[in-house]
């Protein structure tokens, strides 16, 4: 469908599946930049649950893709809010992991009366510290000091340059094949972080070729997540009256459990839980299996029941 509302450049992949009449949960995927896949059906009871799945601007099916144009976390933002008004449903749970739990946030501080509940997974806050602990020398960099020294090697950058700035560039180098190489060192890099027993992955250098989700997440980065003056920590008041629900990998490299603790903090009536023997990712087992209980049980709560 379309984006928001009077928007003709970008057009928005949506898919439905579960059950028509079903309660309504909105899938939204992390990143930025990944994209939806089959897989993101699995934590939902498709006969109890209408599941609403969607790819962001410059994502996955979305088109154009890896557009970068008049796409900012305000875009993404307006075009959940069009996309629930096409689909007629008046309110509905949104689950999401990593940036999509960032998403979900600002949607819900924006429309608070038109969720449900939230379900976020792998909290990441978007402050410019929990961007650097990923792109920067002070972070995860600190645990895996040899592929760190690896990504920065491959990508040639100098130790009078900013990372995050460097990645960004390397992105565009005019030698194809450089480009791909410095691709597959970030994927590399990132590759280690997500999972607790992370083994370094080997990527597909044609499929990296057409792969431009690297852009769109780099280009969220280095503008802050778009949320200057908006911190995900404040004027959280407005959700007190929404469930939420947060489910963090106690050993998360990606997005260390002290973000999923301060937001706690921010909303005492959350319910937290730091999954153990876990890192980021949605198909860690203990995470996993976590996710599906908790949206069964959420089937048979009140909030539900009633609606």
């Amino acid at each position: 469908m379309p984006a928001e509302a009077g928007e003709t450049r970008h057009q928005i992949y949506v898919e439905e599946c579960g059950n028509p009449n079903g309660i309504p949960v909105l899938f939204v995927h992390g990143g930025p930049g990944s994209g939806c896949n089959t897989n993101h059906r699995r934590f939902f009871n498709p006969s109890l649950y209408r599941i609403v799945l969607f790819d962001q601007r410059g994502c996955g099916r979305s088109k154009p893709y890896g557009c970068i144009d008049a796409n900012t976390t305000q875009h993404l933002v307006q075009d959940i809010e069009y996309i629930r008004k096409q689909l007629n449903i008046s309110d509905w749970i949104l689950f999401g992991g990593s940036w999509g739990a960032t998403l979900s946030l600002v949607y819900a501080k924006t429309y608070s009366h038109r969720v449900k509940a939230l379900v976020l997974r792998g909290v990441f806050l978007a402050r410019k510290e929990d961007i650097l602990w990923v792109y920067g020398d002070q972070g995860a960099a600190k645990y895996f000091p040899e592929q760190w020294s690896a990504l920065i090697s491959s990508l040639g950058i100098s130790k009078s340059q900013k990372p995050l700035s460097g990645f960004w560039n390397a992105l565009f180098d005019n030698d194809s094949n450089r480009s791909i190489k410095h691709k597959k060192a970030l994927c590399q890099w990132e590759s280690c972080l997500v999972k607790l027993d992370s083994q370094l992955t080997e990527f597909d250098e044609h499929k990296l070729a057409q792969d431009l989700s690297k852009v769109i997440q780099l280009y969220y980065c280095i503008n802050g997540c778009f949320l200057e003056g908006m911190p995900i920590l404040e004027s959280l008041g407005v959700l007190k009256q929404i469930p939420t629900y947060i489910v963090h990998g106690q050993y998360d490299m990606v997005c260390p459990p002290e973000q999923a603790w301060l937001l706690h903090q921010a909303m005492p009536h959350s319910v937290l839980n730091l999954v153990a023997r876990s890192g980021h990712v949605a198909d860690e087992p203990n995470i996993l299996n976590s996710l599906i209980f908790l949206m069964d049980q959420l089937v048979e709560s009140k909030f539900c029941a009633d609606s």
